[in-house]
């Protein structure tokens, strides 16, 4: 299964690896048309790989915030947040490689109060003032249990990002909203009241990890 948000450069991939496929078959250099065909190969395998979108399964409990992405915990830590929580709060930051799903997953059931987005810079997503000034979009959903703030961050390769939510949307933990194309970052902050569920570098999977719970 393959996302929505890929669809395109699926096609224009596609099409660009059949022409490379096809024109090294009519090369008589033996090594060029190797060549070719293996890149060819190459591209359209990493572009599917990378747009892949398996099936998740959530908690199915409205007292946690599941991860919005795969990949690994880069840190976890004490914030001070004046954007949407507005008071002492904890962040946990994901680091999605190439090589992880890219699909973004809803952290909590609530509505979309806040929406935000930056045309920033590039640094790399696993610096840690990325989260500030690299290009980035930020979420706040009012749940039943309060404020949880989400951002998706563009890296250094990374310089797509796609989401089809507004303010105003009642959403549902586990449910796709959008990628960040080729390398990138999510941190996700809460209220300190929020008991954190993960450590520096777990591996976490989208709609599924528990990152952190709050007693009901």
């Amino acid at each position: 299964m393959f996302t929505k948000y890929g669809y395109s450069t699926i096609g224009i991939v596609t099409a660009v690896s059949i022409i490379i496929f096809l024109l090294g078959l009519y090369l008589d250099n033996g090594v060029i048309k190797i060549s070719l065909v293996l890149i060819s190969l190459i591209l359209l395998i990493f572009t599917l790989t990378f747009f892949r979108d398996p099936e998740r399964k959530s908690p199915g409990k409205d007292n946690v915030v599941v991860s919005p992405a795969d990949g690994r915990v880069l840190f976890v830590k004490e914030v001070d947040d004046n954007k949407y929580i507005k008071q002492k709060a904890k962040q946990i930051s994901i680091f999605m490689s190439p090589l992880n799903v890219h699909v973004n997953r809803i952290p909590i059931n609530g509505k979309v109060e806040y929406l935000k987005y930056y045309k920033g810079k590039h640094f790399a997503a696993f610096e840690d003032k990325a989260s500030d000034v690299n290009e980035r979009s930020e979420f706040g959903i009012n749940s039943k249990y309060g404020r949880v703030f989400f951002t998706q961050v563009a890296g250094f390769i990374a310089r797509r990002i796609v989401y089809d939510i507004k303010e105003g949307d009642s959403v549902h933990q586990g449910n796709r909203f959008g990628m960040i194309k080729f390398g990138s970052r999510v941190d996700v902050i809460v209220p300190f009241n929020w008991q954190e569920k993960v450590k520096k570098d777990d591996k976490v999977t989208a709609g599924e990890t528990i990152l952190f719970e709050i007693n009901k």
